[in-house]
């Protein structure tokens, strides 16, 4: 087989990175998307990487073959992030003993010299198939494969990331070059196959299993040959092992030879954990989810707990502060939080410029639940925990048609309350936007408040770069919000959301 990429080509050859084992069953336990879950949720009580280590030490005990993987984000989420930085995080991941990790989007979020950093004491492998790396500061930390040795049998993992662009901030992936997911991935995997004659390959993910902006993870099995397993990431899909047939995740797709590919996910914030059986003498997989609970308190690690107590005491003295009040429960993807959300940006904007016609914000830049009742800093800066500004743009209505065409194929996102859209969930595509009451007019120029993570084209919105810059907040977004519950608009009021979609399907 000739491959395209020389760089693949190159790296693959004379790679082994074996590790001997004893056995023809290797049992993978994994993990996607933990983003800083430190300590249980405050909203369900899972998750904590006390219980994770119960279960990691316990199916370590009872088998002798185990491989610990994380499919990446295991950063950006929690005040663990924003007070240190990943610290605690890269700390946790050496102590539950992870033996191979991929990148994900927001380990990019400090940037990729931080990153590197953040990373050289990692003692797992870290692997990337798809991001050439070489002219990078992580170019050394990075393998694009390794095999794996149990028994006699051999087992191959690369690692498969998405394109940087669009979702990656600019700046914080300098010298990374992407290669074609779906081309990198049967490249390898074939290399693994017919060259190194590895008996299975495993394929770890950060592309999301069906996205809008495809490939994922479902495709990639469709179109796959050598691959046996795939260990996804990135759109926080809890795939369930018993999901009934008819049910959009599915943990078995079958492959372009008509053989079934096991893909897992578990969702976010180390709330299960994934447990596959690969049997290395038929090939046959077996995928189940581990729920992490209460149950497994009386059997945390106490060593582990002494570890992360100093970092505690930090995260509790901003959780406790308490700044504002609501009226009701604000879910994450909640049509409440959403409009919260989407009339703080414009009620910032109208401060930065005048006459802001509306505003948008995109909900995967509203990263936690708000409760009834007291609302702490601590809760704000988890909620939009990024380094990101209000920004006011001026734009075009042709280039705001393209932008809210790219939020209805994402099922909607967050618009400010003057502004009503409905589009159609077959297409993707928008057949009636309103502003003020009016049909947005593609020749006008509108005044757009939205954050600069959008304005620079995030979350695919390309035709946002296309608007000029009138103004920039000077905090980011966090501290506004602060700052408007603590001496503006929200001082003293107790917030009370409309339940409302402001995108609607047909």
């Amino acid at each position: 087989m000739k491959f395209s990429n020389i760089i693949l080509a190159a790296a693959f050859a004379g790679m082994t990175g074996v590790l001997p084992l004893s056995a023809e069953k290797l049992v993978i336990l994994h993990t996607n998307d933990t983003h800083s879950m430190i300590d249980p949720d405050d909203s369900d009580g899972l998750g904590g990487v006390l219980r994770r280590k119960v279960v990691f030490d316990s199916v370590r005990a009872a088998e002798k073959n185990v491989l610990l993987v994380d499919a990446g984000d295991f950063v950006q989420g929690t005040l663990y992030f924003n007070l240190y930085r990943g610290e605690v995080e890269q700390k946790m991941m050496n102590e539950l003993g992870y033996d191979i990790r991929i990148l994900g989007n927001h380990e990019f979020d400090n940037g990729i010299d931080e990153l590197a950093d953040l990373l050289a004491d990692s003692r797992a492998e870290m692997l990337s198939t798809n991001y050439d790396l070489s002219k990078s500061v992580l170019g050394r930390k990075f393998r694009p494969f390794t095999i794996r040795e149990i028994g006699d049998k051999q087992v191959g993992f690369i690692a498969i990331n998405l394109r940087p662009e669009g979702m990656i901030s600019e700046g914080n992936y300098d010298g990374v070059v992407y290669l074609d997911a779906i081309k990198a991935a049967n490249a390898a995997a074939w290399w693994l196959k017919h060259i190194d004659k590895v008996d299975a390959v495993v394929a770890v993910t950060h592309i999301g299993y069906d996205p809008t902006m495809p490939p994922g993870d479902k495709l990639l099995a469709e179109v796959s040959e050598d691959i046996d397993v795939i260990i996804g990431g990135h759109s926080h899909d809890y795939i369930k092992p018993d999901a009934d047939a008819g049910a959009r995740l599915q943990h078995k797709v079958k492959n372009s030879a008509g053989k079934e590919v096991i893909v897992g996910q578990l969702g976010k914030s180390g709330k299960y954990v994934g447990k596959i059986e690969i049997d290395l003498d038929d090939l046959s997989a077996s995928y189940e989810t581990i729920r992490i609970d209460s149950r497994l308190d009386n059997r945390t690690d106490k060593h582990l707990a002494a570890m992360i107590a100093p970092y505690r005491r930090g995260v509790d003295s901003l959780m406790n502060v308490v700044v504002g009040q609501s009226a009701v429960d604000m879910p994450k993807e909640s049509m409440e939080l959403l409009n919260f959300g989407a009339d703080f940006i414009l009620e910032r904007g109208r401060k930065l410029a005048d006459k802001v016609d509306f505003a948008i914000i995109n909900k995967g830049g509203l990263r936690r639940s708000l409760p009834k009742g007291d609302i702490t800093e601590g809760m704000i800066i988890t909620l939009m925990p990024f380094y990101n500004y209000v920004n006011v743009l001026d734009i075009k209505g042709a280039d705001l048609l393209e932008t809210f065409n790219v939020m209805a194929a994402d099922g909607g996102n967050g618009i400010s309350d003057n502004v009503a859209i409905t589009y159609d969930p077959a297409s993707g595509e928008c057949v009636e936007v309103l502003i003020d009451g009016e049909p947005l007019d593609l020749d006008h120029v509108y005044r757009l408040a939205t954050i600069d993570y959008l304005a620079k084209g995030g979350d695919y919105m390309s035709a946002l770069k296309r608007g000029k810059l009138v103004a920039k907040g000077k905090n980011v977004l966090y501290d506004d919000m602060i700052e408007e519950f603590r001496h503006g608009s929200l001082k003293g009021k107790i917030i009370n959301p409309s339940p409302e979609p402001r995108m609607k399907p047909l």
